[in-house]
């Protein structure tokens, strides 16, 4: 063996036995814990709103609703204002004429708040989604945030929108009607919004409970627009008490110009509604933190 090729071999020798350094580059957080953060939790619950179907067919279905209902009933409501009573023109409420459409728009973001949970409990994709994000209160808190985030702006346009093609219906018959300028106006638009966006998180905290979208569309009903109904039929101080404080009945008073003396005022409503959301989402809270998927 020659001198070169023997000082080859005992280089290649120690380079063999030369431990191997790997330098580890810096890893975000999701990469070195293995944790979703509720940022990751609120991207992927953007996609899944976003990409359910019914999404768009409820937002597309509630607007032209509200439109033609506003046009209806503005339409309706201006022909008939001079054959009123002197009684029934002082408490004539346009705004409350305008934005009627809400009824319906409460049970559509209701329900749209309710399939945000119960379409993964009838997939099944519940069960991927839980072992991806183990904190289940991270997983309801996106869910609930991302539902308020498109919820509140499709109120507030469903509302604007109502309000302008129905006080265009007014003035056209002439019959008394607001000005977008007017305080209560605002009111009623960015209200309506509000509650709007309040009957989609009652919806997703029904879902929650009950797991069920049949179930859950037939409390949205039952709540929202049957007890409301027959209210008035109800004997004595039971129908004076539900017609006063009924959460959705009380809500709907952020919508009215004119205040009924028997009723609450429009923001002491909406602190009924607001109150009862929130112990409802409590609820949700912690069944869905107890119950197996």
């Amino acid at each position: 063996m020659t001198r070169s090729t023997t000082q080859i071999f005992v280089r290649a020798t120690k380079a063999r036995r030369r431990p191997l350094v790997l330098r580890l580059q810096p890893q975000p957080r999701r990469a070195r814990d293995g944790r979703a953060t509720f940022r990751h939790c609120l991207h992927a619950e953007w996609i899944k709103i976003r990409t359910m179907r019914s999404t768009l067919y409820v937002i597309l279905g509630t607007l032209a609703f509200c439109l033609g209902l506003a046009a209806l009933n503005g339409s309706s409501a201006g022909s008939e204002f001079a054959d009123l009573s002197p009684a029934d023109q002082a408490s004539f409420d346009p705004l409350a004429t305008s934005l009627r459409g809400y009824l319906l728009a409460q049970i559509a973001l209701g329900l749209l708040g309710g399939l945000v949970i119960t379409s993964e409990y009838g997939a099944r994709t519940i069960v991927p989604t839980l072992i991806g994000v183990p904190h289940r209160a991270r997983v309801l808190a996106s869910k609930a945030v991302v539902l308020v985030g498109v919820a509140l702006p499709v109120g507030i346009a469903v509302s604007l929108a109502g309000f302008l093609v129905g006080q265009a219906s007014l003035s056209g018959a002439g019959a008394p009607h607001l000005a977008l300028s007017d305080g209560v106006a605002l009111r009623g638009i960015f209200g309506g919004g509000l509650y709007l966006a309040l009957a989609g998180l009652f919806g997703l905290a029904l879902g929650t409970v009950i797991r069920s979208t049949t179930a859950t569309v037939t409390t949205l009903f039952g709540v929202m627009l049957i007890v409301q109904a027959f209210a008035p039929a109800l004997p004595g101080e039971l129908g004076d008490w539900v017609s006063k404080y009924w959460p959705p009945i009380a809500g709907g008073q952020i919508i009215t110009s004119y205040q009924d003396p028997d009723l609450l005022s429009p923001w002491a409503g909406m602190g009924v509604v607001t109150g009862s959301v929130a112990g409802l989402m409590v609820a949700a809270f912690i069944v869905f933190r107890k119950r197996d998927a």
